[in-house]
């Protein structure tokens, strides 16, 4: 019996590997530079985490779940996103209680949505995230949104642009809310079953939709800029002098309200620019969350975060034809002839391995030839050629593949003589 990948996952192979390792690479080295420290949590989660933290009119809790019930009768669910887990272990550790604020986190996996596949898509997908608890100072909002957009010109990007809004707060939203309710209303039965649900449990979303995203209402729905007070509008007004002051340009859509339920203040979306990306723009997507520590039990700690595609962002520099600077060969491949030469290159492949040099031996018992093909398709750099003869000797004669000028050293001196030719 075959088997075969289940659909909307995928395998990266060595080749490909090495380009998700280059990217989450850059995205590890920005946030050390921006003081934000790794955290791991469990790929499944209580199922009301979700249900209370990403909320109960979402797309995501209401369709996309992965969820089952372990031997106990437990429900669970495998993570659709990251936000509320780092939340939920931000109160359950009571990180809140570190004497620095705000806490800085980040997160590179895989999240689960069952979904239909498509390009870029996947029902596991993986995403580089990071999370900023404790601190309601606009200047935090600029900073996750520099970081995000760091990691993409870090990459390579060019074609990219920044899309921002505000949701206001709470009172702001609900005067926004009733607008929303009245204006739409009238002529519910126009749109999709799921808009009609939405209509009073969160209007907000109907902005969102994708089946009725042409329909005239959406087009003349009232703007929450409009809805604004004057708390609101002061803050939205800092986000964007501090994003002018770094240089980030930016787009004010009004209408980018995001997926998730737990958002206020600040939302943004970065998109690829690039001819041909695709449909899906969106690259990156984040916001504001006043409330949410509260929502799953903790104390008031207001949040901001973002989470990035790994998929994506890896079809954006396909889409611009950016090459990543991947060094793909090895330091060294050590060509045995003898039976003894052979028995010696095991201690000395394991000793040029042990001091950080990559390199390799044949284990196909091929003759010279075939080991220097060998050598060849693996990109070394340096082909080590060891016979019984030059082992009786104590040396050892390495060819240095680019400029093919051989060199007889030392046996004992080897291992110094590859250190000094390989530096990094």
């Amino acid at each position: 019996m075959a088997f075969n990948i289940p659909r909307g996952t995928q395998d990266i192979l060595p080749g490909e590997s090495e380009r998700w390792q280059y990217v989450e690479n850059i995205a590890r080295e920005t946030c050390h530079a921006y003081h934000y420290q790794e955290i791991r949590t469990p790929i499944f989660e209580h199922t009301e985490l979700f249900s209370r933290g990403v909320g109960e009119s979402t797309d995501i809790v209401q369709k996309e779940m992965y969820t089952f019930a372990d031997k106990k009768g437990r429900s669970l669910t495998l993570r659709p996103e990251g936000t509320a887990s780092a939340v939920r272990s931000f109160v359950e550790n009571k990180l809140f209680a570190n004497p620095i604020q705000p806490t800085k986190l980040y997160y590179i996996g895989p999240m689960f949505r069952y979904e239909r596949p498509q390009t870029g898509r996947y029902r596991q997908f993986y995403q580089f995230g990071i999370e900023a608890i404790g601190s309601s100072d606009p200047a935090i909002d600029a900073e996750v949104i520099a970081l995000a957009m760091s990691v993409y010109r870090k990459a390579g990007l060019k074609n990219i642009k920044l899309v921002i809004n505000s949701l206001g707060d709470k009172t702001s939203r609900a005067a926004h809310r009733e607008a929303l309710i009245r204006h739409f209303e009238p002529r519910i039965d126009e749109f999709c079953g799921d808009c009609q649900k939405r209509l009073q449990q969160n209007p907000l979303r109907i902005l969102d939709c994708k089946k009725d995203r042409d329909h005239e209402l959406l087009k003349s729905a009232p703007s929450i800029l409009e809805y604004l007070n004057e708390e609101s509008k002061a803050y939205f007004s800092k986000v964007q002098q501090y994003l002018t002051d770094i240089g980030i340009s930016f787009e004010v859509d009004p209408n980018l309200v995001r997926g998730l339920d737990y958002y206020n203040h600040t939302a943004f979306e970065i998109m690829s620019d690039a001819e041909g990306f695709g449909a899906i723009t969106t690259l990156a997507g984040g916001g504001r969350y006043d409330g949410l520590t509260e929502e799953i039990g903790g104390p008031k700690a207001p949040g901001i975060g973002f989470a990035m595609s790994i998929e994506r962002l890896l079809a954006a520099l396909d889409a611009e034809n950016v090459k990543l600077a991947i060094d793909q060969g090895i330091d060294c491949y050590i060509v045995t002839l003898g039976e003894k030469a052979k028995d010696f290159s095991v201690s000395l492949l394991y000793k040029l391995r042990e001091e950080g040099l990559s390199a390799e031996i044949d284990y196909e018992c091929k003759k010279m030839k075939g080991q220097f093909k060998a050598a060849d398709r693996l990109n070394a750099k340096y082909i080590a050629i060891l016979g019984d003869d030059e082992l009786s000797q104590n040396k050892i004669n390495v060819k240095d593949a680019e400029t093919g000028e051989q060199q007889e050293v030392k046996l004992d001196e080897f291992i110094r003589y590859m250190k000094a030719h390989t530096e990094r």
